[in-house]
């Protein structure tokens, strides 16, 4: 199969009107000075033209684009007693994996050197950058608006553009991937036309074109509506970022699992049915209104849903063998998933989100299964404000991972000072985004003590002040209420 895409992928570079800023041909030429300088160059410019790879072909004339062949043998070049490929790399910085691979066209024998775009710095030979400008090579020094192009398309690598699997036909990308609820869940009519189909999953990012009128199937296909993650396990460890459930029957791991399941579907196709599973393990309690005794889940099935999918968003993916996670115990509910957070974790629920999977988060949005950027945490404690008397959800950033530990309900007097500190400080945080400050009376209601107990919300107030969660708003005003200590 390797051999077949080399061959299609070389057809459709000659089908390119003439050499570019990532495409050359040369009949026989070896100069490896040259070739090193070739390679820094492409490297740069298949990052500012924004693809994945640039393309030197020997054997193939420039102008008519047709095969000639080609006597150069990378395999058998040296350069200081070392194999060239070995030092052509030694002399890359950052080291890239340039790949040289012999070609048997029908038409004749070529060599494809495959070069990969940089993503990280400018690629330089010998401590020294280049870039293409036109067909030429020239250093990018002399090129500022170049070197501009260049810095403004480096970006971090992002794991949701890389492919899974390569080289495949149409309909095996229409089997593997649960296509109908991509176009249910993003709200759009499915075409009848299995190339429209596929176009529009290249729109989205999904899936990439490739030689021969084969596809690609990128991590972020893959990772959303995935039919069976598991058939990718022999190209990739996405197999083991699937979503996870445990359910124990006790308050800790040494209690027996009930329930365990680990879904295999992609996070968006396979997200209700999780969720599902979930609310049918969930543990009740009686819940009193001023009328009736009413059973409630021990936990904000809102807030929950918050949690899980703010934690499959802003996982490091490139952490291999570790997912999304969440534990279900008699008294709390713990989502965690791999890496740290990139935000302080005291102050995640006002500072504007920093996804490492920007892709992932903006397709999620659209299809309505989370609310837009920055204010899902800010939802989740609120729910905490209103609906229920319990601690606060707690954020742990450590070991890298990053987990939020959601309380059941628990009366005031059952609380322990952290907690109560804990929830003062989310308390007034909220009512500063809300441009109000946090009072006696506000704290009051949001633990459901009574005006006759003052005192107890009076000592928690000053506790959190003592600890440098909390401030007064205005200090020539000591009635004007509180807020966070960072304002």
């Amino acid at each position: 199969m390797d051999h077949e895409r080399d061959i299609d992928l070389v057809d459709d570079l000659r089908k390119q009107p003439s050499e570019c800023e990532w495409l050359e041909f040369k009949s026989n030429f070896v100069n490896h000075e040259k070739i090193g300088e070739l390679c820094s160059a492409l490297s740069n410019s298949a990052c500012i033209a924004d693809k994945k790879n640039a393309y030197v072909v020997w054997g193939i004339k420039d102008g008519s684009h047709n095969i000639i062949g080609t006597k150069f043998n990378p395999d058998t070049e040296k350069v200081e007693n070392q194999d060239f490929g070995l030092w052509l790399t030694s002399q890359l910085e950052p080291e890239i994996s340039v790949d040289f691979r012999i070609v048997e066209h029908p038409e004749g024998r070529l060599v494809l050197l495959e070069i990969p775009a940089t993503y990280l710095m400018p690629v330089s030979f010998r401590n020294i950058q280049y870039v293409r400008q036109g067909s030429h090579v020239t250093k990018l020094t002399g090129r500022p608006q170049k070197f501009q192009q260049l810095i403004e398309k480096l970006r971090p690598y992002t794991w949701e553009k890389a492919s899974v699997i390569n080289y495949v036909k149409g309909d095996f990308v229409r089997e593997i991937l649960d296509y109908q609820a991509y176009f249910r869940l993003t709200k759009q009519i499915c075409p009848d036309r299995n190339d429209d189909i596929l176009k529009k999953l290249q729109t989205d990012k999904l899936i990439a074109s490739d030689a021969g009128a084969k596809w690609n199937i990128l991590n972020l296909g893959a990772i959303l509506f995935a039919n069976d993650l598991r058939d990718f396990r022999s190209t990739s460890s996405i197999d083991r970022k699937g979503l996870r459930f445990i359910a124990y029957d006790g308050k800790d791991k040494n209690a027996t699992v009930i329930r365990r399941f680990d879904s295999q579907k992609g996070y968006a196709n396979g997200f209700e049915e999780f969720m599902d599973i979930i609310k049918g393990m969930m543990p009740e309690h009686e819940h009193i209104d001023p009328i009736f005794r009413k059973a409630r889940p021990l936990f904000p099935i809102r807030a929950l849903r918050e949690l899980i999918l703010n934690a499959l968003i802003h996982q490091d993916m490139t952490i291999t063998g570790s997912s999304p996670l969440i534990e279900l115990f008699h008294d709390r509910i713990e989502i965690s998933n791999p890496g740290q957070s990139l935000i302080e974790t005291d102050r995640m629920i006002d500072l504007p989100p920093c996804s490492r999977n920007e892709a992932i988060a903006a397709l999620m949005r659209r299809m309505d299964f989370c609310e837009e950027a920055g204010t899902g945490l800010d939802r989740v404690f609120g729910f905490f404000e209103t609906d229920v008397v319990a601690p606060s959800p707690q954020i742990r950033s450590e070991h890298g991972s990053t987990r939020v530990i959601m309380y059941g309900p628990k009366k005031f007097k059952d609380m322990t000072d952290q907690e109560r500190i804990s929830a003062c400080y989310y308390h007034s945080v909220l009512k500063y985004l809300a441009k109000e400050n946090m009072t006696n009376s506000s704290l009051r209601t949001r633990f459901g003590i009574d005006s006759n107990n003052v005192s107890l919300v009076s000592v928690v107030i000053r506790k959190s002040k003592e600890a440098g969660w909390i401030k007064i708003a205005d200090e020539a005003h000591p009635r004007s209420g509180y807020i966070p200590s960072w304002v």
